[in-house]
């Protein structure tokens, strides 16, 4: 048994927690890839990760496995970007389920660029957490480019994760233009936010001592104050999400925004679409059975030309199984070890835009 082994008889207590949240695309995977990286081999850690889409792909993108654990790294995934929604129970089904399976050292926890992460930390300082879990500090990504965009500068989500923060880390700085860097101070000072702590990530690495400092989120009362940051929040914000499923036999399902279950494709079924929609944004994501294999060059291609706001996947290809990433107009891509069944997804932010990407993408993976 190595040393990274579940025992049964472990009990789990204390458990090292962060939240790290960020707008789509700030490098939330990447930085948590890096983090990852650097675990300890008699250590396990776990990733709880929630995607605006609903198919699941950034467990695989992870751990470069689309399993739930590999070396000592368990990962779940919430659907549909749900973890804050009904009161938390999507998120705290999965958790525990989490906790039970990998009884780890630390916890890692990234909440979709769309969602509340108040709600989360809300979540994770209950009563039955307790003793369980050791809520550290809170890293929100910023990638000051967006700032020049009234669609993020002006999100009131992207707003509450600032602060929210104990930490801002900024991101993909080395593709600042100067005036980037000016655009953030003066978002942080509109915020009221010059005195959180900032750090700079260089290629997704940060000091691992940012981790450490327990949450403020969690301090008793008479510890934080007045807790400058306004994280007396009153709940008014759009849970509304609108999800649809069909596939290739035409029929079609919802499932209940409680559920905490991974979606999967049905028996006998080559392929799944599905739908979600929230927060001025549109997402629409494929599963495809592990029958089908695709063309690398094609795909390469359609995906580099895609106009979305995020596009990721873990395919099939003719030259093994890939996971793309496009954020910001560029792709990368990187070798999976294993592959159960090729998933997509993209997000846009208009209907139009959605419908254009998912017509390029049903003619290259043929469902037209």
């Amino acid at each position: 048994m190595s040393e990274a082994s579940v025992t049964t008889s472990e009990v789990i207590s204390g458990v090292p927690t962060n939240v790290i949240t960020g707008a789509l695309g700030a490098g939330k995977t990447t930085l948590i890839k890096a983090l990852l990286a650097t675990k300890p081999s008699n250590e396990r850690w776990a990733v709880l990760v929630n995607e605006f889409g609903e198919v699941g792909i950034d467990g695989a993108l992870m751990h470069g496995s689309n399993t739930d654990s590999k070396d000592g790294i368990y990962v779940r995934q919430v659907p549909g970007g749900c973890m804050c929604c009904t009161s938390g129970l999507p998120m705290q089904i999965a958790l525990n389920q989490l906790l039970a399976q990998a009884k780890p050292h630390r916890l890692l926890i990234e909440p979709t660029g769309l969602g509340h992460p108040t709600e989360v930390l809300e979540t994770l300082c209950e009563p039955h957490y307790r003793g369980v879990l050791d809520v550290k500090a809170t890293l929100t990504l910023i990638d000051a480019r967006k700032l020049t965009s009234a669609k993020w500068r002006d999100h009131a989500t992207f707003q509450e994760q600032v602060h929210i923060a104990d930490h801002l880390v900024v991101t993909k700085g080395d593709l600042y233009r100067p005036e980037d860097f000016d655009n953030l101070n003066v978002y942080r000072a509109g915020l009221g936010v010059m005195d959180i702590p900032l750090s700079h990530a260089e290629h997704g690495n940060i000091d691992f001592a940012l981790l450490e400092p327990p949450s403020r989120f969690n301090l008793p009362a008479e510890e934080t104050e007045v807790h400058s940051h306004d994280h007396d929040h009153d709940h008014d914000h759009d849970h509304d999400h609108d999800h649809d499923h069909d596939h290739d036999h035409g029929h079609s399902h919802s499932h209940s925004k409680s559920e905490a279950t991974e979606l999967a494709l049905p028996p006998g079924q080559d392929w799944l679409q599905v739908e979600n929609s929230g927060q001025g944004f549109y997402s629409c994501g494929w599963i495809f059975s592990s029958r089908m294999v695709f063309d690398y060059k094609l795909l390469f291609q359609t995906i580099q030309n895609l106009n979305v706001e995020r596009f990721k996947g873990v395919v099939n290809t003719n030259q093994g199984t890939k996971g793309f990433n496009l954020a910001d107009g560029k792709l990368s891509v990187e070798p999976i070890e294993t592959c159960q069944d090729s998933r997509v997804e993209l997000i846009a932010d208009s209907k139009q835009g959605l419908k254009y990407a998912v017509d390029d993408i049903k003619r290259v993976f043929s469902l037209n």
